[in-house]
C-alpha cells in the first residue's frame, strides 16, 4: 500500500515537473523575435535531432507499426498546428492570455474523452472545469472583442482544441511506444512541414535568437512534452488535462520573473482558482 502510494505522488510530481518545463513556453515564446511559423520550425528541428541523440542513446526502437503509422503522423499535425496557433495567440497578447486560452484544453478534453475513448463520463469533471473556466475570467477581466486579445484567445482556444485531439490520440499509442520516440517523430514532422518557411528567412536572424530556440527545443520540448507525453501511462488523459492546468500559474510566473509581466490581483484570484482545481484533481487521482 505504501509503495503504491510513492508511486503515485512520484507521477504527480513527474507531471508538475513536466508542467514547469512546459510553462517556459509562455515567455520563450513572447521572447523570441522571429515570424511564428520560422520559430515553430526551428523549435521542432532542434528538438527532433535531440531526441534522436536520447533515443539513440538509450537504444529506444524508433519502429511503428503499419497500423500506428497515420495515427503518429496526424498526431505531428495536430502538434505543429497547436505550437502554430499558441505562439500566435501569445504575440497577440501577452503571457496570461495567451497560456490561459490554451489552458481551457482541460475542459475539451473532459467532454472529447468519453465520445472518442468511451471512457466514463464523470460530473465532477463538468465542476472543475467551470473552476478553471471562472479562473480564466478572473485572469482575462477587460475581454473585448474590438482588439487583438479577442483573436488572441480565439485562436487559443483553437490550439487547446488540436492539443486535445494529439493527446487523446496519443493516449493509446504510449502504453505500446516510449514517450521519447513518439515526440521524435511529431517534432520531425512539424519540422518537415515547416521547412518552406526556413527556406525565406534571414539565417543572421535565427541565428541571433539561439538562446531562446535552443531553451524552447530543449527545455519545453524535448524534456518538458516527453515528460507530459509520459504521464498518460498513469493518469486519464482528463486527469492529466486538469492537472497541467497549473501551467499558467507557473508560466505566469516566469513571466513577470524574466519579461516583467506582472500579474494583477484579479489575476492572481483566477490563478488561484486554477490552482484550487488541480489540487482537487490531484487529491482524487491520488486517492
Amino acid at each position: 500500500m505504501t509503495s503504491k502510494k510513492n508511486l503515485n505522488i512520484g507521477h504527480l510530481f513527474e507531471i508538475n515537473l513536466a508542467m514547469l518545463f512546459v510553462s517556459t513556453s509562455g515567455a520563450l515564446g513572447r521572447y523570441v523575435e522571429l515570424p511564428v511559423p520560422v520559430t515553430i520550425g526551428v523549435r521542432a528541428i532542434l528538438a527532433f535531432f535531440l531526441l534522436v541523440l536520447y533515443c539513440k542513446w538509450k537504444k529506444i526502437s524508433f519502429k511503428v507499426k503499419k497500423e500506428d503509422r497515420f495515427s503518429v503522423f496526424l498526431g505531428g499535425v495536430l502538434m505543429g498546428l497547436h505550437w502554430i496557433t499558441y505562439f500566435y495567440s501569445l504575440q497577440w497578447s501577452n503571457v496570461a492570455i495567451g497560456m490561459l486560452s490554451l489552458f481551457t484544453y482541460p475542459v475539451i478534453t473532459s467532454f472529447l474523452e468519453p465520445l472518442l475513448l468511451g471512457t466514463k463520463f464523470q460530473k465532477v469533471h463538468l465542476l472543475l472545469g467551470a473552476l478553471l473556466l471562472c479562473g480564466i475570467y478572473f485572469l482575462v477581466p477587460d475581454f473585448d472583442f474590438e482588439n487583438s486579445y479577442s483573436m488572441a484567445v480565439a485562436i487559443g482556444i483553437f490550439s487547446a482544441l488540436c492539443y486535445a485531439l494529439r493527446n487523446l490520440l496519443m493516449k493509446s499509442k504510449v502504453s505500446k511506444y516510449n514517450g521519447s520516440m513518439l515526440m521524435c517523430y511529431q517534432t520531425g514532422i512539424t519540422g518537415l512541414i515547416l521547412i518552406p518557411a526556413l527556406l525565406f528567412t534571414d539565417f543572421e536572424m535565427v541565428l541571433s535568437q539561439w538562446k531562446g530556440l535552443v531553451a524552447l527545443a530543449l527545455l519545453t520540448t524535448a524534456i518538458g512534452h516527453t515528460l507530459f507525453l509520459n504521464s498518460f501511462r498513469h493518469f486519464s488523459i482528463t486527469t492529466a488535462s486538469i492537472l497541467s492546468g497549473v501551467t499558467p500559474v507557473y508560466g505566469i510566473i516566469i513571466g513577470a520573473l524574466f519579461l516583467s509581466e506582472i500579474p494583477s490581483w484579479t489575476t492572481i484570484f483566477g490563478g488561484a482558482l486554477i490552482l484550487a482545481s488541480v489540487l482537487i484533481e490531484s487529491l482524487r487521482s491520488h486517492g
